[in-house]
């Protein structure tokens, strides 16, 4: 009763609409992000070095001939496509989580530094020890993903208060410098290594393969059930410490299992693709000035508009340089950041 409660504060219209019209908006929202999901896929699959007929790509999907194209779209696009959705839905829900959990609209996923932790766990596996393996890799990259959470929780549960939004905040921002310093000064040491990942460091889908989805699905899908699972204390959460402690939340339990989540989704995500930014910072910001701040509404948006925006800045690096690629990384960097900077500059900020 009490989390219905915190989500009818947060589910508030000040437009006077009636709550079935909300919904049925919302709705509508939910279905034209899955349209735009379906389009970015189906861009991805088409569009490459070599484009593809959309007529050829359905015919090399119901009946794998082993022709030419055959070849291309699945053992190439299929499993590029299939890591793009399941990186950015990952990065896009982790998110929202960490928006929901400091109470900071313009929070990423990299703040608590747990995106810093896991890509040193990527290079201190490559650098120190010589494991080239993606599957080795996932699990440094977890390891550090959770050595990086675990961290900055502790460091922010210290003292009178326990883990308030603004210690989560600050310890997180000390977490990420500090792993941010070591990943670089590792890489710098290592010549082979650095050149090995400047691309996987900027972020970039084309090293995706059936591999990558194998190491990374059951992080990911285990992070996604637990993000669900947590929408209504989240939305509590929202009212404030007092106010959810009031609505019978348990506040630390919340953020504990929210930080658990955010490091299986961005340890994951990042060891499969590298370090994306942008992707987990903007699509929450957006999702939630289209459907509002209620959690049951922004995760599901996020985990759709994610994955489209990661698709589509993948297909348009694939085609502006043409024969050559731009990764991923740096047309979401390059594309985003600026639409992202005019909406902050010209609409409100929609309160996490």
């Amino acid at each position: 009763m009490s989390a219905d409660i915190a989500t009818a504060a947060l589910d508030q219209d000040r437009t006077g609409r009636s709550p079935g019209r909300r919904t049925s908006t919302r709705s509508l929202a939910v279905l034209g992000a899955l349209l735009l999901l379906l389009a970015a896929v189906a861009l991805s699959l088409a569009i490459g070095s070599r484009s593809l007929a959309l007529s050829t790509v359905v015919h090399a999907l119901l009946h794998d001939d082993g022709s030419t194209a055959g070849s291309v779209i699945w053992d190439v696009r299929v499993p590029r496509t299939l890591a793009g959705i399941a990186a950015g839905a990952a990065l896009g829900v982790a998110g929202a989580l960490i928006q929901a959990l400091t109470r900071n609209p313009l929070a990423d996923p990299g703040l608590l530094g747990i995106n810093a932790g896991a890509a040193t766990g990527v290079v201190l596996s490559l650098t120190v020890l010589g494991l080239t393996s993606l599957w080795v890799s996932v699990w440094f990259a977890m390891a550090g993903a959770v050595i990086a959470g675990l961290l900055a929780y502790s460091l922010a549960s210290g003292g009178r208060g326990g883990a308030t939004p603004e210690r989560l905040a600050l310890g997180g921002a000390v977490i990420a410098a500090v792993f941010t310093g070591a990943s670089q000064t590792l890489m710098l040491l290592d010549a082979q290594v650095l050149d090995q990942l400047r691309f996987w460091s900027v972020g970039s889908l084309a090293r995706a393969d059936s591999a990558t989805l194998t190491a990374i699905t059951p992080f990911i899908g285990t992070g996604l059930l637990l993000a669900l699972a947590l929408v209504r204390p989240l939305n509590a959460l929202a009212l404030g410490d007092d106010a959810a402690r009031a609505l019978g939340a348990h506040l630390d339990r919340t953020r504990f299992l929210g930080l658990l989540a955010v490091t299986l989704l961005c340890g994951a995500a990042t060891a499969a693709v590298g370090p994306l930014v942008f992707v987990g910072l903007a699509v929450p910001h957006m999702a939630r000035m289209i459907v509002g701040a209620d959690q049951r509404w922004t995760l599901p948006l996020s985990m759709l508009l994610a994955p489209a925006l990661l698709l589509f800045a993948d297909v348009l690096g694939r085609v502006v340089v043409r024969p050559d690629e731009l990764d991923a990384g740096v047309v979401t960097a390059v594309v985003g950041a600026p639409v992202f900077i005019a909406l902050v500059r010209h609409r409100r900020t929609v309160s996490a």
